[in-house]
């Protein structure tokens, strides 16, 4: 197979760290002659960038696809096989179907529909993964401010479940609500402290 007729998909994920919400996933074929300028590392990126930068991928991509994980998901099988699994379906459901993956970190997910290599840090060094990262950053981000709507007083719409300090606060105050991943350590132990007998 020629150059000129390889799909490469791009794969990333936004999510592995948070306390609460999806893991999410995305891949992105590039179009060979529709460059985007500007891609980059959706984390060294500013919110106002990413999202300018959204549609201007899903417009000029050869192909794209973004994949929640949900929180219950992640609890069954642990975050890290939550997040092979999502990588899995997201390459599987591209249209064209990519001839080869490109997988940002250090380990190729098993199972996958086209060969793979894997690239350490390759949010930052391959423009399909860069572009990749956006849209599930994005994604994730949009998701988690909905999520605040239904679940208000934890903060969500301002740390996107992430472990902050605003966030233990409110875990310690209001106990886990349906989207906190109750396999997390920190969630745990705030379902306990609602338990523990107070003393005077």
């Amino acid at each position: 197979m020629n150059a000129r007729s390889q799909r490469l998909a791009g794969v990333d994920e936004a999510g592995r760290g948070p306390l609460a919400g999806p893991v999410v996933c995305a891949s992105v074929i590039l179009h060979p002659r529709r460059p985007i300028e500007g891609l980059g590392d959706s984390k060294a990126l500013n919110e106002s960038t990413r999202e300018r930068l959204f549609p201007i991928i899903q417009e000029r991509c050869l192909a794209w696809q973004v994949i929640f994980v949900p929180r219950d998901e992640i609890d069954e099988l642990n975050i890290l096989w939550a997040t092979m699994a999502g990588m899995r379906r997201v390459l599987a459901a591209l249209d064209p179907a990519p001839t080869h993956a490109i997988i940002d970190g250090d380990r190729v997910p098993p199972g996958l529909c086209c060969p793979a290599t894997c690239l350490v840090k390759g949010d930052s060094l391959e423009p399909a993964i860069m572009a990749a990262s956006i849209l599930a950053k994005v994604s994730r981000d949009r998701h988690m401010i909905e999520l605040n709507q239904r679940y208000p007083g934890y903060g969500f719409d301002r740390h996107k479940g992430y472990p902050t300090a605003e966030h233990l606060l409110a875990l310690d105050r209001l106990g886990p609500c349906p989207e906190h991943r109750l396999s997390f350590a920190p969630v745990r132990a705030s379902q306990l402290s609602l338990f523990e007998p107070t003393t005077r």
